[in-house]
């Protein structure tokens, strides 16, 4: 954001002035929430900067909040504005194919977000966050697939935003952290229990599960070699009884009593806690793993894409 536009960012300690709020004052701030810029918004209506941002501030008055956070690039709504525009946005928008416009309100000429990242992440944590963002017009279009892949197809400029396991070596992508995964190793309870549980796992070691089918993402085993290394001090040499490129798959054929896994707790936290899974071990320091948010540096041709990353790194601050 510029520094006009900072100017509209005051602590809200005035009294809410009476009245309804204005038609133009609330298209105003529509268009920024979606543009995630007083400046992309200015463009989008055919206003001036200072316009939008004496609008902006009115409007703030007006509710007695604040809308809109000041960020490195642009502006990011307050949760009260999230809200606020799930409301307002479909009347303003059949408002304006009324009146003959047929474009949402403030939207500039935009393309759809390029998102990719690990299937499972993008669809238990990545797009429920996005879910409000996309009610008010952003477009997605998602790849799914291995973090090496994926990174190689960035650089080639097939994705405007990738979610990564491992931060990528080199300058050409930019990354900052998003969240962190913790794993553990999991079992059926009837399998657990037939291996003798996780004291069976504490005083013998790994070798309790010899002749347990292991299952997992990949073929190298990239999530359980880390954990033996990290919690039994030793290399892992089973190989793998089925693998599954999506880790709810392999949630699924263990908690089905397949074999045993290492997953991220995020994802299997729900059958661990109605008993579906059964933890075969309670490292006091337990192996986590970081994934990235990627984009390529400068500023982005797409105003959406730096409100979905905003979004985005919000939404993982929780996660």
């Amino acid at each position: 954001m510029s520094d006009r536009e900072s100017n509209g960012m005051t602590g809200m300690g005035q009294t809410a002035a009476p009245g309804p709020a204005d038609l133009n004052l609330l298209r105003t701030f529509l268009a920024v929430h979606r543009s995630g810029s007083f400046t992309a918004a200015a463009r989008a209506l055919g206003l001036s900067q200072p316009t939008v941002t004496t609008q902006i501030r009115t409007l703030e008055r007006r509710l007695g909040r604040d809308l809109f956070e000041r960020q490195a690039r642009g502006v990011v709504a307050v949760p009260f504005a999230d809200a606020l525009a799930a409301r307002v946005a479909a009347p303003l928008d059949d408002l304006a194919v009324i009146t003959g416009d047929d474009s949402p309100v403030g939207a500039p000429a935009t393309g759809p977000v390029r998102l990719a990242g690990p299937a499972e992440l993008l669809c238990l944590r990545v797009l429920p966050a996005l879910a409000a963002l996309v009610a008010q017009g952003v477009r997605l279009r998602t790849s799914a697939g291995l973090t090496d892949p994926l990174l190689d197809e960035m650089r080639s400029g097939q994705h405007d935003l990738l979610i990564a396991t491992s931060r990528p070596r080199g300058r050409a992508l930019s990354a900052v952290p998003l969240m962190d995964e913790e794993f553990v190793l999991v079992a059926a309870p009837d399998v657990a229990e037939r291996l003798g549980g996780p004291r069976a796992v504490a005083a013998e070691g790994p070798a309790v599960l010899h002749g347990v089918p292991l299952i997992t993402y990949a073929e190298d085993l990239p999530i359980a070699r880390r954990y033996w290394r990290h919690v039994f001090g030793s290399r892992l040499v089973c190989p793998a009884a089925v693998t599954v490129p999506d880790l709810r798959g392999v949630l699924a054929l263990v908690a089905a009593g397949a074999g045993f896994s290492v997953l991220p707790r995020y994802l299997c936290a729900p059958e661990l806690a109605s008993g579906a899974l059964t933890l075969l071990a309670d490292p006091e320091d337990a192996p986590i793993n970081t994934a990235y948010l990627v984009q390529r540096p400068g500023p982005a041709a797409n105003p959406h894409v730096d409100l979905v990353r905003d979004h985005l790194v919000r939404a993982g601050r929780g996660w």
